[in-house]
């Protein structure tokens, strides 16, 4: 009885953000485009639904997911907990809980709906020469390493606007290297990369992790790994293009004696 009330409370809430947005909406379309609205009853049921599930959601987060992901981390990370200092945690002590975090980002990055859709179109618009499963797989790469390396950025302390400084840096690198037509579709793939699926797992491991180890506050530490998450999908994309692109010129039996040519775009 009690989930229930606290479910019903959460519809509530939920209803009362949404519901400044579906008045807006609707009211632009009645006065500005001055049209009648049509199927309204599947409007409202859509709205119905959107606000049940994102209930659902919050519900389930605060519930299953951030409880899990701090069990997780205490459990995975027992042994390296007793061996550690107050002062000067062994980063490399946690080893298991790098490649926890690398596989449960990688396998939420491949279930993420949005970037099946963005990899499915983008194959249909290149003419396949984009494969559906090299972006899903690069851009699924980028969030693990990501998770994975801000876990260790949280173990060892090192400042957040040091990595994400130097994580910039590579990727403006790697622009200035890259085909450019894949440049905008790397700089998207981090926001595709995480959305539903992955940012709850994200920030239950973060936080975690954070609330475990001494001396961390899980209010400067647990937070920044969406950070990364976000980022490193651009670093793995543009990555795979320039793979793609060296070893078209290496085995394309048109570049034999000529100009390469680009497998995913010519940089101009």
């Amino acid at each position: 009885m009690d989930l229930m009330r606290e479910f019903m409370r959460t519809i509530v809430a939920t209803a009362t953000d949404v519901l400044p947005v579906a008045v807006f909406m609707l009211l632009f379309y009645r006065v500005v485009l001055r049209q009648k609205l049509a199927n309204r009853r599947n409007i409202f049921v859509g709205l119905a639904f959107v606000t049940v599930g994102l209930a659902l959601l919050l519900l389930g987060v605060d519930k299953a997911l951030f409880p899990a992901g701090r069990m997780m981390v205490e459990q995975l990370s027992a042994d390296s907990i007793i061996h550690t200092t107050d002062t000067a945690p062994h980063w490399l002590s946690f080893y298991l809980i790098y490649l926890f975090a690398f596989c449960i980002a990688f396998a939420a990055a491949i279930a993420e709906p949005a970037l099946l859709a963005i990899a499915l179109k983008v194959n249909e618009i290149s003419g396949g020469a984009i494969s559906t499963w090299g972006l899903r797989i690069a851009a699924a790469l980028g969030v693990g390493a990501g998770v994975a390396l801000g876990c260790i950025r949280i173990v060892t302390g090192i400042p957040l606007h040091w990595c994400i400084a130097a994580v910039f840096m590579l990727i403006i690198s790697q622009t200035m290297l890259a085909p450019r037509a894949i440049v905008p579709l790397a700089y998207d793939s981090g926001g595709v990369s995480t959305t539903a699926v992955t940012v709850p797992v994200i920030a239950a491991l973060g936080l975690g992790l954070a609330e475990l180890l001494p001396n961390r506050n899980p209010l400067l530490d647990g937070f920044g790994l969406i950070a990364f998450a976000c980022l490193f999908p651009a670093v793995t994309v543009l990555a795979y293009a320039q793979i793609a692109t060296l070893l078209e010129r290496h085995w394309s039996p048109r570049n034999v004696g000529g100009q390469p040519d680009d497998a995913i775009g010519r940089k101009d």
